[in-house]
């Protein structure tokens, strides 16, 4: 059944994709002839409007020189000179525009020779006027002539204006059928979407339906899957606590060993080296040299494993509490790696697997400090809080990218692990080039 579905949702989805295709195509084809149509209409109205242009131009030309052959005065050259001046580019403005329309550059070469007549009878009337050649310019002036060029040069615009309207008006006639023709193709399109949208609607109820059901199985399934993932990881979780104590416990019983076995024959070898200091002659230079070599030997071995046994199980923490162990590992760390250790440890409520938990978190941060992050000054703090307790060990050193930890970083997962099964919250914060931050906070557990 959902396969003959999806074959009639085959149907309809084409359908309205030709829809959409011919629906862009009509608005293609508009909007292609309503902007010729439009460029069009714009050209007719810039020709309209360097005609106007032209015809005042011509006309301030005229009426300044009048005024200056009948007044003699100056001031009124200046709206003829500037006419004249701007008649030329109204020109060439104009000669541009008819050269993309061969069927008016008849009539703007008719123009042109009008205006260049009327503009060399005003140049002629000009010069008589400054030569004080009275009669001579009043005679042009009595003539015909310039009436005759004035009104020539009005027919001729008046017809390309008229030229220039009608094409104006067929432009706008291309636009309104543009927009027709696209009013008529959107409103089929319209219909031809909304029925294949009809039965896109049938099918994807339909299918939705199907969809439904199968997300109702698929959750129960989930459900049932997620279930066996909380139990595995609750189990995974409790493995993992069994084995860190296991670990604790191991190393524990290590510590004592080496205390009590490897401690009772290294204390018994040092006694016998007394002996036998006693009885050989000490003046003899090799047997002194010997002596002293064995018994810093002896004492080097002694200091070693008082070192393990620390690192396997502080001895400090049971005996002489938290603060007093994290100030020896601070002030060991900071003597051999040459470092600035800083301190502000405060007593804090926790019960001993805490109190190991924050000793461990110290302890490997300062030995990822040591090895990689070349750093001159550390912090170690642990304050007590109203709720909980905060460690925070921080460096000056190279940092790191937080967001590309590698997957064998065991140091960083054990921490997280420790702090986590003490019901606590572990955050890294590192930029690299600016040092690294270890924070966490562990709830108060009085036992």
């Amino acid at each position: 059944m959902i396969w003959s579905r999806l074959r009639k949702m085959a149907i309809s989805l084409p359908a309205a994709l030709l829809a959409v295709v011919l629906l862009v195509g009509i608005n293609e084809t508009g909007y292609m002839r309503s902007h010729d149509a439009v460029g069009d209409l714009a050209r007719s109205h810039a020709t309209r409007t360097a005609l106007d242009r032209l015809l005042q131009n011509m006309l301030n030309a005229e009426t300044g020189l009048r005024g200056y052959l009948l007044t003699g005065d100056d001031r009124y050259l200046q709206p003829y000179n500037e006419a004249v001046a701007t008649i030329n580019s109204n020109l060439d403005e104009l000669r541009q525009t008819y050269r993309q329309l061969p069927q008016d550059q008849a009539d703007f070469a008719q123009l042109s020779q009008q205006i260049a007549r009327k503009l060399s009878e005003l140049d002629l009337s000009l010069n008589l006027r400054r030569q004080n050649n009275d009669d001579a310019w009043k005679f042009v002036l009595s003539t015909d002539v310039g009436k005759d060029n004035m009104d020539a040069i009005r027919t001729i615009a008046a017809r390309m204006v008229e030229r220039s309207a009608q094409q104006a008006q067929g432009s706008t006639q291309e636009i309104l059928h543009s927009l027709m023709l696209s009013r008529i193709g959107i409103a089929t399109v319209a219909v031809i979407g909304l029925l294949a949208f009809y039965m896109y609607l049938r099918q994807t109820n339909a299918l939705q339906e199907a969809n439904e059901r199968e997300q109702e199985v698929l959750a129960r399934e989930r459900d049932r899957l997620e279930q066996q993932v909380r139990e595995r990881t609750a189990s995974l979780s409790e493995l993992a606590n069994h084995l860190q104590q296991v670990r604790e416990d191991e190393r524990a019983h290590l510590a004592r060993e080496l205390h009590d076995e490897l401690g009772a024959l290294l204390t018994a070898a040092k006694l016998d080296v007394a002996r036998l200091k006693s009885r050989i002659d000490m003046q003899v230079p090799e047997h002194a040299e010997r002596i002293q070599h064995l018994t810093e030997t002896l004492n080097n071995g002694i200091a070693l494993k008082r070192r393990i046994i620390e690192n396997l199980r502080p001895s400090s923490l049971s005996n002489l509490g938290l603060t007093a162990s994290l100030e020896i590992l601070t002030r060991d760390f900071a003597q051999s790696g040459n470092l600035q250790v800083e301190t502000s440890l405060e007593e804090v409520p926790l019960s001993d697997a805490a109190q190991l938990t924050v000793y461990r978190l110290v302890q490997e941060s300062l030995t990822n400090i040591g090895k990689y992050a070349n750093a001159r000054k550390v912090l170690v703090c642990v304050h007590n809080h109203t709720n909980h307790v905060s460690v925070q060990v921080r460096d000056d050193g190279a940092g790191f990218d937080t967001t590309r930890i590698r997957a064998d970083a065991h140091g960083l997962l054990g921490m997280r692990h420790r702090v986590e099964a003490a019901g606590g919250r572990l955050t890294v914060s590192s930029t690299p080039g600016e040092g690294t931050l270890v924070s966490a906070t562990l709830p108060h557990r009085i036992a």
